[in-house]
């Protein structure tokens, strides 16, 4: 029996204490969860109307590569399939910024995609539409690697798609009548920050134009300030920890 004392001076168990700390984790990084998706919602609106094409439906833009370059339109295609490495570059440049730059890791890839949101603002659309494009593409990419999972169950940020299925591969299992613990619920967290950060990125473009990406990147830095007041194990904990290379004998 732990000698702390819990809710009206009764003493706490170490079980009891381990069940209330990982609430408080799971509440915290569903609400982090919940507000970098609004935030990715937002860049991948503006971007789509801003370019024409996809800034994170990867699976989409393979798709329209593929008939791009069946129709003939090969620089298209080319610009899609590089879209593709570029994204795949932001993920893997997220996760350096997280585990090589700072404790405070959620903070410092945030801070990292708000610097190449507010570039791609710089940069005018009109005369370099693809340098601008693939700025967002890579800020979408370092977003993903914000928050990796939560409680040991994955999260997508800008891929919604996998967290739709898991969610309805968990509404199948509980309809056969599994009742193990609901993480699959929280699947709808990141699904809906992302669709009322696209909708409110579609009325911004609407009515903002190109300055749009402006208040993107403004948010996320807001975001990012916001998770520095997070402690650092709290941080730590939302990213996958890296196995190091088993030395050879």
């Amino acid at each position: 029996m732990d000698g702390s004392k819990g809710t009206y001076g009764r003493p706490m168990t170490r079980a009891r204490r381990r069940i209330l700390i990982r609430r408080r984790r799971t509440i915290t990084g569903l609400g982090l969860v919940a507000a970098i998706s609004f935030v990715a919602g937002m860049a991948d609106a503006v971007g789509l109307l801003l370019s024409g094409d996809f800034v994170s439906f990867m699976t989409g833009n393979t798709t329209r590569a593929a008939l791009a370059f069946a129709g003939g339109d090969y620089s298209h295609a080319v610009v899609l399939f590089l879209a593709l490495w570029v994204f795949i570059a932001g993920n893997a440049l997220g996760i350096v910024l997280a585990h090589t730059v700072s404790a405070k890791r959620t903070f410092v890839v945030l801070t990292g995609v708000a610097i190449v949101l507010a570039l791609a603002s710089i940069v005018p659309g009109e005369t370099y539409p693809r340098l601008q494009f693939y700025l967002i593409v890579l800020s979408m990419g370092m977003i993903n690697a914000t928050v990796e999972h939560i409680e040991g169950l994955p999260i997508g940020l800008t891929y919604v798609t996998g967290a739709l299925s898991r969610f309805g591969r968990g509404i199948g299992r509980w309809l056969i009548g599994d009742r193990n613990p609901t993480g699959w619920v929280i699947q709808t967290v990141p699904w809906t920050g992302m669709a009322c950060g696209a909708i409110t990125g579609a009325f911004l473009t609407k009515y903002a134009g190109s300055d749009a990406l402006w208040a993107v990147s403004l948010l996320a830095l807001v975001v990012a300030l916001a998770t520095a007041l997070l402690p650092r194990p709290l941080q730590l904990h939302f990213q996958q920890p890296i196995v190091p290379a088993r030395r050879r004998a």
